[in-house]
């Protein structure tokens, strides 16, 4: 008999047959219990920590670039709330589970998302547009143009 089935929770395994050993995940279970505890309306919100986005700024604009496989443009909103901030959001519906569907494995997000962003004060609020191709979602909101100092030239006497 060997202290290994001990040591990880009496799994089935022999020392002296290698391919008869389990792989152990010290995660197992974690995910689980950790979601088990957390409530249904937090858990909807889950696919918020997934939505990807980039924002990058050009001489022109600020522009963002969100990846939202599977969404179409009616399922996101695009918003501007409190005269700065730009709001991201939308819901990705569940897939459909039939009575013989065996899952093995979830890991594609569903429920509500929602992203905010703070934009700087040069960015024309007004302006912003939105376009979504290909599953991803851009967002340009275009920037006022920099005022550059007036130099005026003081003649020096002498």
């Amino acid at each position: 008999m060997s202290l290994v089935p001990s040591l990880f929770g009496g799994r089935r395994t022999n020392v002296f047959d290698p391919f008869s050993l389990d792989l152990w995940d010290p995660f197992d279970g974690l995910l689980s219990s950790a979601v088990a505890n957390v409530p249904p309306s937090a858990r909807e919100t889950a696919a918020l920590a997934n939505l990807r986005i980039d924002w990058k700024e050009t001489p022109e604009a600020h522009v963002f670039h969100a990846d939202l496989p599977g969404l179409k443009k009616e399922e996101v909103k695009v918003e501007v709330e409190d005269g700065r901030i730009l709001q991201i959001s939308g819901e990705r519906s569940k897939e459909q589970e039939e009575k013989n569907d065996k899952w093995h494995r979830i890991e594609r997000s569903s429920g509500k998302f929602l992203r905010r962003f703070r934009l700087p004060e040069n960015a024309k609020m007004d302006q912003v547009k939105a376009s979504m191709e290909n599953g991803v979602l851009t967002v340009t909101v275009p920037k006022e143009e920099e005022k550059k100092p007036e130099v005026k030239p003081i003649e020096i006497s002498g």
